[in-house]
């Protein structure tokens, strides 16, 4: 059912400091975004992504759903997210579709760390 880690997010405090260091010391390579409401950037490292998101960072984890997508999250592909919807329905955890329309859901582990599934199909 997983496939890989399609991506890991980080929250930054400024983004052009952290696209500085990412890009022009690292060397590593901006890609595409989709429009989302808060600023961020992505960076392609190989069949991989690392994701600056530029929000605030949450003073505590939670354990409710809100703004999983915008909280430091490993983002797992899957060959079948409709079965892992109906797993984690089933188990009682609370999900939150992708706000991109991306076939995606996160969910938080029972400590409270961000989860992302994305659909392969």
């Amino acid at each position: 059912m997983f496939l890989a880690i399609q991506h890991a997010s980080l929250v930054v405090a400024d983004l052009q400091r952290s696209l500085s260091f990412y890009c022009n010391t690292l060397g590593m390579q901006q890609c595409s975004r989709p429009t989302l409401s808060f600023p961020g950037a992505w960076l392609q490292i190989g069949a991989q992504q690392l994701h600056l998101l530029n929000v605030p960072p949450q003073t505590r984890i939670s354990t409710d759903n809100r703004r999983c997508g915008q909280d430091a999250h490993v983002a797992i592909l899957v060959d079948d997210l409709t079965q892992l919807i109906q797993r984690l329905e089933d188990a009682g955890v609370a999900i939150e579709k992708s706000k991109s329309g991306r076939a995606a859901v996160f969910c938080r582990d029972p400590d409270g760390n961000a989860l992302e599934f994305i659909g392969a199909e």
